[in-house]
């Protein structure tokens, strides 16, 4: 990963953000993107399926799908504070026997992760510079479903997320943001075999979520 957004991970992700989070979640449950994709996930059927969430925040998709009837869960993220948060939440939840954690880099440690029948990464690709590096090591992992929120490809977004890499200049840290090309998501998706079954556009923020071609119905 580029130095510039490897560093500040527990900075940019610290625990005060975590707590934030969680507070957000267990006032409101998850919002947004994230509900849609649990929500299209859900339709697809997940009863008995394994689950690996890269970047998995706080842990609402691995706790909504665990207490929906997936088997187990793997959640790999570069923020320490998250994971730990991810991990407590579990543990008060009753699910810490279906449940991993990993903390690093998923493009470094991917070759020692198993694969899943179901992967997501909820607005992870905008946090890491080489996406076909990550959506090529995550789409190999994923049995059935791959699910993805992410910034839509719009001439606003990619605006905003450049004052967002602006201010960080300005204060010095080393975090940046990427908007990524629908153009590579849409190619290296089919190129690994995968359908789009669901997609929600919206403003910022877009929810996709694909099924392998041999899992249609």
């Amino acid at each position: 990963m580029a130095e510039c957004c490897s560093r500040d991970y527990d900075l940019q992700f610290d625990d005060e953000r975590a707590r934030r989070d969680l507070l957000e979640y267990r006032a409101r449950g998850p919002g947004g993107g994230t509900r849609r994709l649990i929500d299209a996930l859900l339709d697809q059927g997940i009863s008995g399926a394994s689950l690996l969430d890269i970047g998995g925040g706080i842990g609402a998709i691995q706790l909504e799908l665990l207490a929906a009837g997936a088997a187990r869960s793997l959640d790999v993220d570069a923020s320490g504070p998250y994971l730990a948060t991810a991990r407590e939440v579990a543990e008060q939840r009753g699910l810490a026997d279906r449940t991993a954690y990993l903390h690093g880099d998923f493009v470094e440690l991917a070759d020692t992760v198993a694969g899943a029948d179901v992967v997501t990464l909820d607005r992870v690709i905008c946090c890491y510079p080489e996406l076909e590096a990550l959506l090529g090591a995550s789409l190999a992992r994923a049995g059935r479903l791959y699910g993805l929120v992410y910034p839509r490809d719009a001439w606003w977004v990619r605006a905003m997320l450049w004052l967002e890499n602006l201010g960080a200049t300005v204060f010095r840290r080393g975090f940046r943001v990427w908007a990524h090309r629908q153009s590579t998501i849409d190619r290296l998706t089919a190129e690994a075999g995968m359908e789009l079954v669901f997609a929600h556009t919206g403003l910022v923020w877009r929810t996709a979520l694909w099924r392998r071609r041999e899992h249609a119905a």
